[in-house]
């Protein structure tokens, strides 16, 4: 079965990737402009083990309906989505988490490497096949990569928000401390 992959690097740490992926909301967000919703099963929230969901969109010119199912949990690491019912053949998209080396995030925060892999079967053989070669894989590269820049960018967007929170929590202890702590050469305050 042939397989489209798509490498993202992210400046954020793989549990907030990791819950972002497999979030049903966030998931229809980063499809609008295929008209992509939840349409059955789960239709909000987060994935997890066994969770279904059926998704309407419009792909090619062509409305469709896919049911997938979480097959494969392992968290913040690794989940797989498998096809149920819909227009391929067989599905399994494999979505895996990986943390990246040392300083890839920039600014001191934690970095992942999100890679979807997408291996698929074409229906309706010989002509399938030619639909693969001529146009359906390149059609599924660029909707994974749409999809994985949009989930890039809100992951970076949360982590950047919590690395201000932390400082803010930081500075504001600091001053605590230093308020709290006695003058040097003064008896504390009783």
């Amino acid at each position: 079965m042939p397989t489209v992959r798509v490498e993202t690097p992210i400046a954020a740490p793989p549990a907030v990737c990791f819950d972002l992926a497999r979030d049903v909301d966030l998931h229809t967000r980063s499809a609008a402009h295929t008209e992509e919703r939840a349409v059955a099963v789960t239709t909000a929230g987060l994935l997890s083990l066994g969770d279904e969901v059926t998704w309407e969109a419009r792909h090619l010119g062509r409305r469709w309906r896919l049911t997938a199912r979480i097959t494969v949990f392992e968290p913040p690491g690794r989940f797989v989505d498998e096809q149920v019912r819909g227009p391929f053949r067989s599905f399994a998209h494999t979505h895996d988490f990986q943390p990246a080396a040392a300083g890839a995030a920039g600014a001191g925060g934690a970095a992942t490497v999100m890679v979807d892999s997408f291996r698929y079967e074409a229906p309706l053989g010989p002509l399938g096949r030619l639909a693969r070669a001529l146009f359906l894989t390149r059609h599924l590269r660029r909707f994974l990569a749409r999809r994985a820049a949009f989930l890039k960018e809100e992951a970076e967007r949360r982590a950047a928000a919590q690395r201000a929170q932390a400082a803010a929590l930081a500075e504001t202890t600091l001053l605590r401390a230093e308020q709290s702590a006695p003058v040097s050469g003064m008896p504390p305050i009783t």
